[in-house]
């Protein structure tokens, strides 16, 4: 706070107090909108970093639909709901808001006026009631100002002449350099973003048994290292401020880990893309769009189902997250969401507590010429109907309940413990119908540590067509993890996990097969994963995660030892 002169000293208390109100309006009207668009943000911000902060707010930032955070002059004071009668300044300030109109407050209606104030914010306060001033003489009313107003003001503008004159040189500026930015920018409602990943990844199948191993003939203990990358450009536009189309472009060449260590069932990487050619395809083209006050509308050609439906996963970012890719998704997710399909969806806000999100999936039809079945399109192909109930019974917590009823025509969901003499549902070439129930759970611990789990049971029915006659089965299979994170630990916007998990395991099989197949087909040993990571920020737009994670009896069978997988990732976005 700045110290006042003499001269200051000397002003009537209530005019003073109206002045220093009117400092305030500074924040409800300018330096909060860049507040709200950049919490980061200070009074050493130069002039491009406020542009870029005031103008990200005319676009739906991610792929949120959020409101403007440009705040609104008020009318009455009463409609600021931290401003009351037995306040000690509400007569001033009272007296600006309907006498001169010069306050604004917060977006959410709030003034917050125990704020300590600069010389400048003083100074542009008062800027912006000596410019409501000049408008009520302007137009002929020069007698709804008292003189005793007009004397304080003279003499505040006195007080503050040099402040007033550089606020006013850094709004010229600004205009200068805004105008320059608006006939040069790209596009007027189309805005770029972009990622790259550098990752860095060694792995070991953990394999040492002797000759007859399931997945490793020889059991020979293979580790493989890779460096690899994915790029992803996204052009957001927004048409009305509330929607969003996104259209993304990727090329990356990190492959399936399991192909690179040549084993079937160690984990994947979270950050894996579905080709890796090193050319660049359109991964996303979706539409979200309001209809209505409280739903959401989503189409896509090419898209998934998290798009629209809440994954409940505070960790499951793959760029700024969870390293493996069991830890971002539950089954209810995951199941008939290969080769980006077409998906149409809804999220419905019905209260402040409840929300309704369902959609539904049909696989791309350019797939079906590669399909074994030669099947695709909306109904041609995997097609999955997903719903999905969250509940926020309080701040701190969200409940979760999901549903996914799907149709997969080549899946690998289930077990297939000897592909050599029988097949799971799930294995290749098979199709089955899958009912998938997921119970979620986010848990705000404090401010900085989160406690997540999910849980799920699949329950498939199919059948195999690569067998005469085709054999028909079905099986029950669990899944789930939980993890405990923890952020903003040593320095701002770093997050440390810790997860523990069991991805799918085949509890139960019954069907027209023979009984010592059926033997097979149930998991004989439960598989675990644990995994570790820590994101470390090394500026606003770089971000390294080194991690570990673990998978204990692969392919659910404990001759196959323990799948070990080290990452590095860095992560830059712009």
């Amino acid at each position: 706070m700045f110290k006042a002169s003499k001269n200051t000293r000397n002003l009537v208390a209530p005019i003073f107090i109206s002045a220093a109100v009117a400092a305030s309006a500074l924040i409800g009207s300018n330096a909060n909108a860049e507040t709200q668009a950049s919490p980061k943000s200070d009074s050493k911000a130069n002039t491009s970093d406020v542009i870029n902060s005031v103008s990200a707010d005319t676009l739906v930032q991610q792929v949120e639909l959020r409101p403007s955070a440009i705040a609104q002059n008020v009318t009455s004071v009463s409609q600021l709901s931290d401003v009351k009668p037995t306040d000690w300044a509400f007569t001033a300030l009272q007296s600006l808001v309907e006498r001169y109109g010069c306050i604004a407050g917060y977006p959410d209606r709030t003034f917050r006026g125990k704020q300590a104030t600069s010389r400048y914010e003083f100074a542009a306060g008062l800027n912006a009631c000596l410019d409501k001033i000049n408008e009520i003489i302007s137009a002929g009313l020069a007698d709804k100002v008292s003189k005793e107003d007009l004397a304080t003001l003279q003499k505040l503008q006195e007080e503050f002449a040099a402040e007033l004159a550089t606020l006013r040189g850094r709004v010229d500026a600004l205009d200068a350099k805004t105008a320059k930015l608006e006939a040069q920018q790209f596009s007027t409602t189309t805005k770029l973003r972009g990622e790259a990943i550098f990752g860095l990844a060694a792995a070991s199948d953990g394999i040492v048994g002797p000759n007859g191993t399931l997945l490793a003939a020889g059991g020979s203990d293979r580790t493989n290292t890779i460096f690899s990358y994915r790029v992803r450009l996204n052009l957001d536009t927004s048409f009305t401020g509330k929607d969003l189309l996104r259209t993304r472009l990727q090329a990356s060449n990190t492959p399936n880990i399991a192909d690179a260590l040549g084993v079937a069932n160690a984990s994947r990487l979270s950050y894996e893309s579905g080709t890796a050619n090193n050319t660049f395809e359109i991964n996303r083209l979706y539409y979200k769009f309001p209809v209505g006050e409280s739903i959401t509308a989503y189409i896509a050609p090419i898209g998934q189902t998290e798009d629209i439906i809440n994954p409940l996963n505070p960790l499951e970012s793959d760029s700024q997250g969870t390293i493996s890719r069991f830890g971002r998704f539950n089954p209810a997710i995951r199941i008939a969401s290969s080769g980006n399909p077409a998906v149409a969806g809804f999220d419905w806000k019905i209260s402040d507590k409840v929300s309704f999100q369902a959609a539904y999936s049909a696989s791309n039809a350019a797939l079906a010429a590669n399909s074994a079945t030669l099947r695709g399109g909306v109904t041609g192909g995997d097609t999955k109907v997903i719903a999905q109930f969250v509940f926020k019974p309080a701040d701190s917590l969200v409940l979760g309940v999901t549903y996914a009823n799907a149709f997969t025509t080549g899946g690998s969901l289930g077990a297939s413990l000897n592909a050599s003499t029988t097949s799971a549902p799930g294995a290749i070439n098979s199709e089955f119908k899958s009912n998938t129930i997921v119970g979620s759970l986010i848990w705000d611990i404090t401010k900085k540590f989160t406690f997540n789990v999910w849980g799920s049971a699949t329950f498939i029915d199919g059948k195999n067509p690569s067998t005469t006659p085709n054999a028909f089965v079905s099986t029950t299979n669990t899944s789930w993890n939980a993890s405990i994170s923890g952020k903003d630990l040593f320095s701002e916007g770093d997050l440390a996990a810790l997860s523990f998990g069991q991805p799918l395991f085949t509890s139960s099989a019954n069907g027209d097969l023979p009984v010592p197949n059926f033997i097979a087909l149930t998991s004989p040993s439960t598989p675990y994963q644990l995994e570790a990571f820590y994101r470390i920020p090394v500026t606003k737009n770089i971000s390294i995660t080194p991690g570990v994670f673990f998978v204990f009896n692969q392919g659910s069978d404990s001759r196959n030892g323990t799948a070990t997988v080290g990452v590095i990732r860095t992560t830059f976005s712009f």
